[in-house]
C-alpha cells in the first residue's frame, strides 16, 4: 500500500507543478469543450463546498486518512489494499498543497488543472480518491472481504448456523 500511496502522491505534485508551469487562467482545450486544461486554486473541497473551512477540511483530511491506515494495516486483500492506497495517495497530494501552498497551514489552496464540461475542475488526488472509493464499492458490492488473499478467492466464506467446518 504505501507504494501506491507514494506514486499516487507523487505523480499529483508532480502534476501540479507542471500545470503551474503551462497553464494560466485561459483554459486550454484537448479534445474541444470535452478535455480542458484549467488552472484553477481551490480552497474548498470538491465542488467548491466550504471554502472558508479549509483548515477544517484538512482536519478532516489527515484524520480519515489515519482511519484508512489503522484500518487498513490490517487487508490481506491486493485489491483492497490498492483501494486503500488510491484513496490515502490522493488525500496525501491535496494535503500536501494545503500545507506547503499559500497561505499554508493547512489553509493552502488545492491546484485543480482537469476541466470536463458540467464538471468541476479537479487533479490527479481528486481522480485517485474517486477511482479508490469506487473500487472499495465494488468490492463491498461483491461481498469480496479486506481480509482475504486476493487470489481468485474473492468470495467471504460464510458457513451456514449448524454447520461444522471439518
Amino acid at each position: 500500500m504505501i507504494y501506491t500511496i507514494f506514486i499516487t502522491a507523487g505523480l499529483d505534485i508532480f502534476s501540479k507543478s507542471l500545470a503551474l508551469s503551462t497553464l494560466d487562467s485561459q483554459p486550454r482545450k484537448i479534445l474541444g469543450s470535452l478535455l480542458q486544461l484549467h488552472l484553477v486554486y481551490n480552497s474548498g473541497a470538491a465542488f467548491s463546498i466550504a471554502t472558508n473551512r479549509t483548515t477544517l477540511l484538512s482536519a478532516f483530511s489527515i484524520a480519515v486518512a489515519t482511519l484508512i491506515l489503522i484500518r487498513a494495516s490490517r487487508f490481506t486483500h491486493r485489491i483492497w489494499i490498492l483501494a486503500a492506497g488510491l484513496v490515502v495517495g490522493g488525500i496525501t497530494g491535496n494535503l500536501i498543497d494545503r500545507i506547503f501552498r499559500a497561505p499554508g497551514a493547512l489553509s493552502g489552496q488545492v491546484i485543480d488543472w482537469i476541466e470536463l464540461p458540467h464538471w468541476p475542475t479537479f487533479n490527479l488526488a481528486d481522480t485517485s480518491i474517486v477511482s479508490g472509493a469506487i473500487l472499495a464499492a465494488i468490492l463491498v458490492l461483491r461481498n469480496i472481504s479486506p481480509q482475504n488473499s486476493g487470489d481468485g478467492e474473492g468470495k467471504t466464506n460464510r458457513t451456514n448456523k449448524g454447520e461444522c467446518d471439518e
